[in-house]
């Protein structure tokens, strides 16, 4: 296992990540996935069903070794993670969605998220003496990932002021502490990144631009307004790499498992932003959709 820095300074990191998104969310992102039902299944299917079937076709075709083919599925199970906001407001994407999007992620891969894991250990079999992630441990799953957020919506509902002045404060903390923390796990476990990383950024970037590509076109192939496919693409593209790190490391206890998000997870910034670009002149580029058509996507 990580150090102290990275086994208990992540998931202190990750808690405050998840607590700043408690803070922006209200009932009313939750309810409002009943009122554009298309664009949000058609992104949970994309999210939960495809990716992971993409990634365990990379994975088998590059022929990873167990430890870093069961990071891939963890990693391709993961929900999408806040940066995917800040992505779709720079490039014109339908941010209600996606806080709506992240919240219902958020709550389903508590369930998800061990599942794949479970299925990616049991075909691979990383561990000689390590089943999985049993009962106990995806507590701990639940425990990471909900109860900051419920916490942060607790607070915005009960004291709607104190929550909107401690949003900017809690994300610039959030940043700071996870590239620190960060800093710190790449600084101590450099050689092993740096063994890996050629094995792995193929793979990642691979895997990163057919989220995105899938995320964008699978929902304007099925007549979903081009605002909501720009933040469909982010939200299924932008995977939280965080959130399967702090599983890796502090819940299974292992930083092999942790090097394809921490690989994916500098890449991705890179890949999405310049993927941005070119969807935003895409979409510009297509003709106007009829009144009917665009009123269903808008």
């Amino acid at each position: 296992m990580g150090s102290a820095l990275t086994t208990i300074g992540l998931p202190v990191a990750l808690g405050i990540i998840m607590l700043g998104l408690g803070l922006s969310l209200t009932l009313a992102d939750f309810a409002r996935v009943l009122k554009q039902p298309k664009a949000v299944i058609i992104a949970l299917l994309c999210q939960l069903l495809v990716l992971p079937a993409i990634c365990f076709g990379l994975v088998l075709a590059f022929q990873l070794p167990p430890v870093l083919a069961v990071g891939m599925m963890m990693l391709a199970a993961s929900p999408g993670g806040t940066t995917a906001n800040l992505y779709s407001h720079l490039f014109r994407g339908d941010i209600a969605l996606n806080i709506s999007l992240t919240a219902v992620n958020s709550v389903i891969a508590v369930i998800t998220l061990p599942l794949i894991t479970n299925f990616a250990i049991a075909y691979f079999r990383p561990f000689d003496d390590q089943l999985g992630l049993q009962w106990s441990k995806a507590l701990e799953v639940f425990a990471i990932v909900l109860l900051p957020v419920a916490l942060g919506m607790l607070i915005r509902r009960f004291w709607p002021k104190f929550a909107a002045g401690m949003d900017k404060p809690v994300r610039i903390a959030s940043v700071v502490i996870l590239i620190i923390v960060i800093g710190g796990a790449v600084a101590s476990n450099w050689s092993l990144l740096v063994d890996n990383f050629a094995r792995l950024a193929l793979i990642t970037v691979l895997f990163c631009l057919i989220s995105l590509t899938i995320g964008f076109l699978i929902p304007r192939w099925l007549r979903v307004g081009k605002r909501q496919a720009i933040a469909t693409s982010f939200e299924i593209g932008i995977h939280n790499a965080t959130l399967a790190i702090v599983i890796a490391q502090s819940v299974l206890g292992s930083v092999e498992l942790s090097l394809p998000a921490a690989v994916y997870g500098v890449l991705m910034f890179f890949i999405a932003f310049g993927f941005g670009f070119l969807i935003r002149d895409r979409a510009a580029a297509e003709p106007a959709v009829p009144a009917a058509t665009a009123s269903e996507g808008s």
